[in-house]
Order: C-alpha cells, then sequence, then structure tokens
C-alpha cells in the first residue's frame, strides 16, 4: 500500500469511527435542514467543513498553531450544538442569504474539528519524507468519508419522509434535538475546567 493510499484511508477511518462520532454528529446536525433534492447544498456544505478541518490541521501540523487540545476536545461538541440548535430554530433553509451563513459556520467550525486531530497526524507525519501529499491524501478521506455519511443521511431522509411520510419540519427537529442531546453529554464528558 502506497503512502497516498494509507493517509486515504486513515482519513476515511477518522470521519467513519463510531468511538469517534463527533464528525457524524456535527454532520447530521448540518444535513438535518435538508431534504435529497438539496444534495448538492449539502455536499457544499460538508466541503466548506474539510477546507476548514483542512487548513488548521495543515497549520497544527507544521506547528503555526498550538491550542490546548483539552480546549479543544470541549469547543468540538459546542460546535455541534451550535449547529443543532440552528437547525431546531431555523429547520428550513429559506434563504440564499441564511445559506450563505451556513457556509461560513461549517467552514468555522472546520477549524476547531481539524485541531482536534492535529496531534495524531502530526505523529504519523513526522515520519514522512514530505507532508504535503499525506496531508492532501487524509483530506480526501476525509471528505469521501463525509459523502458517505451524507449518503446514508439522505438515504434515510427519504425513507422518513418520503416514504413514511414524517412532515420535514418534524423529522428536522426530531434529528437536531438527538444531536443536541448527545453534544451536551460530550461537553460534560469534555469539560476542560
Amino acid at each position: 500500500m502506497n503512502s497516498f493510499e494509507l493517509y486515504f484511508k486513515i482519513g476515511i477511518q477518522h470521519i467513519l469511527d463510531l468511538r469517534g462520532f463527533d464528525h457524524i454528529l456535527f454532520i447530521l446536525a448540518l444535513c438535518a435542514v435538508f431534504l435529497p433534492r438539496d444534495w448538492k447544498k449539502i455536499i457544499w456544505l460538508v466541503t466548506s467543513f474539510t477546507v476548514g478541518h483542512s487548513i488548521t490541521l495543515a497549520l497544527a501540523t507544521f506547528n503555526v498553531v498550538n491550542v490546548n487540545a483539552s480546549l479543544i476536545e470541549f469547543l468540538i461538541p459546542v460546535t455541534i450544538a451550535i449547529t443543532a440548535i440552528s437547525s431546531i430554530f431555523k429547520p428550513r433553509p429559506t434563504t440564499t442569504r441564511g445559506f450563505q451563513f451556513a457556509y461560513v459556520y461549517a467552514l468555522f467550525f472546520g477549524l476547531i474539528h481539524g485541531l482536534g486531530f492535529s496531534n495524531y497526524l502530526r505523529e504519523l507525519l513526522g515520519k514522512e519524507a514530505s507532508i504535503w501529499q499525506p496531508l492532501l491524501a487524509f483530506n480526501l478521506g476525509l471528505e469521501f468519508g463525509q459523502v458517505v455519511i451524507v449518503g446514508i443521511y439522505l438515504l434515510v431522509t427519504s425513507i422518513v419522509v418520503g416514504m413514511a411520510g414524517v412532515n420535514r419540519k418534524d423529522w428536522a427537529l426530531i434529528l437536531s434535538s438527538f444531536v443536541l442531546g448527545v453534544s451536551f453529554m460530550l461537553m460534560i464528558e469534555t469539560k476542560f475546567w
């Protein structure tokens, strides 16, 4: 297995790891207000998240940024909670401006999430002669993993809203409330004070 393939797989595993389900929760909170017909918007949102994640991951890997790991581990569920609350109070993306704001916070929250994995990745990349290719491969794997999560979300939403007839707003509220509850538990577990 070559280096690119190895880091691509690590990126996929990072996002799909059920033990570190914080990324999955964030993606679900981000998607909660959308229906399957909005799949392009969802892909752009998760890509914004990946861009933010990639920026801080690269900065931390190059030792440009160094933030207290305990603080980051607490802030990650905070970003999930904020996203879920946003979906609860605005269960439908009604305006272009509102949707553009979602890109901004997906990018910003991606910056925070990127710092959460940087120490581990820095240790892995320390063995590489050049870290650009493995860093790119990892981030592409991360994006691929997120697309898998989005695909599962779209399938479940098609069944729940499209076939079972659950109201779109109710589905967004149920999913967002679940994510919010789990994010509160994660905040309690990761409090850094």
